[in-house]
């Protein structure tokens, strides 16, 4: 997680320092990125001192042990008056809210805290809202969300040009931004059509994603019997979160792991905790996978989660959801038949790049392998796009504004929408336009 963050700030032209205990990842650092190593514990002065903590604007701890986290950042405010601290705090007891004011700059300074396991096991519970996208992005406000749908050949809006979508579905707030159609991404105008096969890229207001998923034929019931392999803090927090009554749901755990299985038995209300190897395929038997509406692989081994969902599918599980942290391995999990994959390491990089960038692009989500960029981008006074009708701002043909947040309204965008100073805008893009779509919100003047 460490390296990943660092790579993209690195990439972004700010000045990194990695510090590790592991002297062999810190020569990596030293070779692979534009990035300064220092071997050390992190919350050690003399270390913090030698990586330039003096001049640091922020600090990010994100090792595996949480005190380590919260001491370095307490070090960074004590001696080094470092203005912004992070860190990642993965045990639950820490997060309690009888617990809050222990992060208070009098006792623990930590400005931000970051937690792997909560924020990706929410966005695991969204998707399985919405078992009929099989991928959605949501922004801070909550307001707009973002799809990614499968077309297929029972869609109501096949064949039809987009822009006649708004007279038949006239209070429909929802824009198709693009679609990965054979392979390659294609940005949508409004004067093409969506074809079956498309996996469609649509903005929609969170209000009417039911209704947009229905009008694509991707309404889908909520799971209700619910196998999870992989009985750790993300396995058990979605477990939890599941025996919920608004849920419904029976839960069966997965767990090679006999302490943790032990501790996830005993915390568990409802759900049953079977131990063995979910790429066993008599433990899957046991647990009644045929049966499953949904299977999810949440260990913390990537090759596990890819094959076990692979495994749950051919013994009749109707869908299967796997965590993928390698980003290798994202290039072919679709294709070895995972129905859907969140990466945890791109959900913290993206929160700590809004983070650094200080509210201009807030956030920064990649799409379909990387060939696409889904942008929340807000509009200053100096951006081209201001003042200006939409049909007049000739936009690129490799970006699409999907929505626009104007204080508490959405606005869908046509080509009358004036976009103003304030405004936050959905922006998808070719991976190869990005740098363009910052030189439209003039990004880089607000970077560090």
């Amino acid at each position: 997680m460490g390296y990943g963050i660092a790579e993209r700030l690195s990439r972004e032209g700010n000045e990194v320092t990695v510090i590790d205990s592991n002297p062999a990842l810190v020569q990596r650092v030293r070779d692979t990125l534009d990035a300064r190593g220092v071997h050390g514990h992190g919350s050690h002065p003399d270390v913090l001192a030698a990586a330039g903590a003096n001049d640091a604007d922020m600090l990010i701890a994100v090792t595996q042990v949480d005190e380590v986290n919260m001491t370095a950042c307490q070090v960074a405010h004590s001696i080094f008056s470092v203005p912004t601290r992070v860190a990642r705090i993965r045990a639950q007891s820490y997060l309690e809210t009888e617990w809050s004011n222990l992060f208070a700059r009098d006792h623990l300074p930590i400005d931000v805290i970051i937690s792997p396991e909560v924020e990706v096991g929410d966005l695991i519970l969204e998707r399985l809202t919405y078992p009929g996208a099989s991928e959605i992005v949501t922004f801070d406000d909550q307001r707009v969300v973002v799809l990614v749908i499968e077309v297929g050949d029972d869609c109501a809006v096949v064949d039809t040009p987009l822009k006649q979508l708004t007279d038949l579905f006239p209070n429909l707030k929802a824009t198709v931004m693009g679609v990965l159609r054979d392979g390659q991404v294609h940005i949508m105008n409004s004067g093409e059509e969506l074809q079956a096969g498309d996996q469609a890229v649509v903005a929609v207001t969170r209000d009417q994603v039911e209704r947009t998923l229905s009008l694509f034929g991707r309404q889908e019931s909520l799971p209700k019997r619910i196998i999870i392999a992989g009985a750790g803090n993300v396995g058990r927090y979605v477990a939890k979160q599941l025996e919920r009554p608004e849920w419904g749901a029976t839960v069966r755990l997965i767990e090679n792991n006999r302490d943790i299985a032990q501790v996830a038995a005993e915390s568990m209300a409802r759900s049953v905790v079977v131990f063995g190897d979910a790429l066993s395929e008599d433990i899957m038997r046991e647990v009644d996978v045929s049966h499953a509406d949904m299977f999810l692989a949440l260990t913390n081994d990537d090759e596990t989660n890819i094959l076990s969902s692979v495994l749950a599918s051919e013994l009749g599980a109707k869908a299967n959801f796997a965590l993928v942290n390698q980003p290798q391995f994202l290039r072919f999990a679709r294709r070895l038949g995972v129905d859907s994959f969140i990466s945890p390491r791109s959900v913290t990089v993206s929160k700590i790049l809004r983070l650094v960038r200080r509210g201009r692009i807030r956030g920064v989500y990649s799409l379909f392998d990387g060939a696409a960029e889904l942008m929340e981008a807000e509009a200053l006074e100096t951006s081209t796009l201001v003042g200006k009708p939409l049909r007049k701002a000739e936009l690129d043909a490799n970006i699409r504004i999907g929505a626009v947040i104007r204080g508490d309204k959405v606005v869908m965008p046509s080509g009358d929408v004036r976009i103003e100073s304030g405004d936050f805008v959905i922006v998808l893009a070719r991976s190869d336009r990005v740098k363009a779509v910052e030189q439209m919100f003039r990004v880089s003047l607000d970077f560090f």
